[in-house]
C-alpha cells in the first residue's frame, strides 16, 4: 500500500517480513488491509437522440424519468441498434469511491451489492466490470437473474439532458449475502444514504445489517449523503443513523444545510460533529473542509496562516491527527480548510464524482493508519488511538488533489494513480 503523505518522494510502509506467497485477487479478511462498501450497482449510459426518440418511449424531456425494466431494455436495444451510445460509465457513489481508493492505494477493497448472473459481451454489466479496478474484489456480490441498474442519459440536439433511470435488480441484495468476517476485519465500512429510499427492498435491511456488524466489531463507518433532496426527505432517519453508527460523514454544502439547517458550511460541520467524529465537507469553488476531534493534550498548532470565518481562528489546530471523540480524554474540535487545488482546473470537464474522489483519499489515509498499526504496532504513531494516519491539513491536501483530478477528466473514476512527482507544480505547495 502506498503511503498518502507528501508527494515529493516515494513512501512505502515498512514490512518486517518478505511475502513469498502468490498474490490473491480475493480479499483475505485476516491478512489483508482493505475497505468494504455497499452500493446500488448501476451503469451510466450516454447517448445522443432526437425529440422523436423521447416521444416514442414516453420520456419527459429535461427530467429524470423512472422507467420499468421492459422500457429500459427497449430503449437500450434501440440505442445499440442505431449506434447512438457514446459512452458507458460504471457508476454508483460507493462503486466510484471504492474504485478510486483501490487505484490510489494500489490495494484491495470489497464491493457488496448485486451483479447479473449472465453477462453478455458489451452489455452494461460487462462495461461495469471492465471500468472497475481489478483490485476491487467482486466475489462477494450477490448474483441476480435480472439486470443491474441503468442510468441512461439522453442528450438531444439542443444540448438538453434527459434521464431514464431503471433500478432493475440493483436493490435486491439480501442481508444473507453479507459475510460477517469481511466486515469485521475491514479498515472501514463505507456506504451512502440512497438505500434508505427503498424500505420495501432488501437493500435497506442489508444496509442496517452492515452498520450493526461494523458497530459490533468497532469498524469505522463512513456515510456519504447522496443528494440534497434525499437528505430533506429522510433527514430524521439519516440523523439517527449518523448518531448511532457513523464515524465520518461526507457531504457537500447543499446536503449539509439540508441535514443541519445551517447555511454556513463551518456551522453545519460544527453541528454535524455533535453526531459523529469527523466531517468531510466539499464546497465547490470554496474548496473543502475536514473537521473532527483530537485530544487537547495531543493538539498541534498549524504553521499556515490563521483563518477566521463563522468560527474564529478555526484552523489553528489543523496539524493534529483525527481521533474518535470517545478516544479523547478532553476532546476539542479541529477544523481545516483548503482552497481548490491550483485554483481548480482551467476547464472543468466533469463535476460528477469530485466528492467521491475526495472521500477515497480520506479512506486511503484511514486504511493507511490501520495497515501501519498492524505492521508496526509499537510505533509512536499508535501510542494513542487515532482515526487516520495523517493530520487534518495533510488529508485536506490529498483529498483536494484527487478532486482536481476528477474535475479535469470526463469520468468520475480515476484511470491511474497520482504521480509521485509533478514537475509542473510549485514545490512550495507540497512543502508547506
Amino acid at each position: 500500500m502506498k503511503f498518502p503523505g507528501r508527494r515529493k518522494i516515494k513512501h512505502y510502509f515498512p514490512v518486517a517480513q518478505a511475502n513469498n506467497g502468490l498474490p490473491k485477487s480475493e480479499v483475505q479478511p485476516t491478512k489483508d488491509t482493505y475497505i468494504v462498501g455497499l452500493d446500488e450497482t448501476i451503469v451510466d449510459v450516454i447517448a445522443k437522440v432526437d425529440d422523436a426518440f423521447l416521444a416514442r418511449h414516453s420520456i419527459r424531456k429535461g427530467l429524470s424519468n423512472l422507467v420499468d425494466p421492459q422500457t429500459a431494455s427497449a430503449i437500450y436495444q434501440e440505442l445499440v441498434t442505431e449506434e447512438r451510445i457514446s459512452d458507458h460509465f460504471a457508476g454508483g457513489t460507493i462503486g466510484n469511491t471504492l474504485h478510486n481508493y483501490s487505484v490510489l492505494a494500489d490495494d484491495k477493497s470489497v464491493l457488496l451489492g448485486v451483479m447479473s448472473n449472465q453477462i453478455s459481451l458489451k452489455s452494461p454489466e460487462y462495461h461495469y466490470i471492465c471500468d472497475t479496478s481489478s483490485k476491487v474484489d467482486m466475489n462477494h456480490l450477490q448474483g441476480v437473474a435480472g439486470d443491474i441498474g441503468r442510468g441512461i442519459t439522453l442528450i438531444t440536439e439542443d444540448g438538453e439532458r434527459t434521464f431514464a433511470i431503471a433500478p432493475n435488480a440493483m436493490d435486491d441484495v439480501e442481508p444473507e449475502s453479507v459475510n460477517e468476517d469481511v466486515i469485521a476485519n475491514a479498515a472501514a465500512f463505507v456506504t451512502c444514504a440512497y438505500p434508505l429510499r427503498h424500505a420495501g427492498k432488501p437493500i435497506k435491511a442489508t444496509l442496517m445489517k452492515c452498520l450493526q456488524l461494523a458497530k459490533k466489531h468497532h469498524v469505522p463507518v463512513i456515510i456519504t449523503l447522496g443528494t440534497q433532496h434525499l437528505v430533506e426527505e429522510y433527514r430524521d432517519e439519516i440523523q439517527q443513523i449518523i448518531e448511532e453508527y457513523a464515524s465520518v460523514v461526507a457531504m457537500n454544502e447543499q446536503e449539509a444545510e439540508a441535514l443541519t439547517g445551517e447555511a454556513k458550511v463551518l456551522k453545519a460541520a460544527e453541528k454535524t460533529l455533535e453526531w459523529c467524529d469527523m466531517v468531510l465537507l466539499t464546497a465547490g469553488p470554496i474548496g473543502l473542509y475536514l473537521c473532527g476531534y483530537t485530544d487537547d493534550q495531543f493538539k498541534r498548532g498549524t504553521t499556515h496562516p490563521i483563518k477566521s470565518q463563522d468560527i474564529a481562528d478555526f484552523n489553528q489546530w489543523e496539524f493534529s491527527r483525527p481521533q474518535r471523540k470517545h478516544d479523547c480524554e478532553n476532546p476539542i474540535k479541529v477544523y481545516s480548510h483548503i482552497d481548490p487545488y491550483m485554483g481548480g482546473p482551467e476547464r472543468i470537464r466533469n463535476t460528477n464524482g469530485a466528492g467521491d474522489g475526495a472521500l477515497s483519499a480520506l479512506l486511503h489515509d484511514i486504511a493507511a493508519n490501520s495497515f501501519h498499526q498492524q505492521q508496526v504496532p509499537h510505533s509512536s504513531k499508535h501510542s494513542e488511538n487515532h482515526l487516520a494516519y495523517s493530520s487534518f491539513a495533510q488529508i485536506c491536501k490529498y483529498a483536494n488533489r484527487v478532486s482536481y483530478e476528477i474535475l479535469s477528466q470526463h469520468s468520475p473514476r480515476l484511470s491511474k494513480g497520482l504521480p509521485e512527482k509533478e514537475d509542473s507544480l510549485e514545490q512550495a505547495y507540497w512543502a508547506r
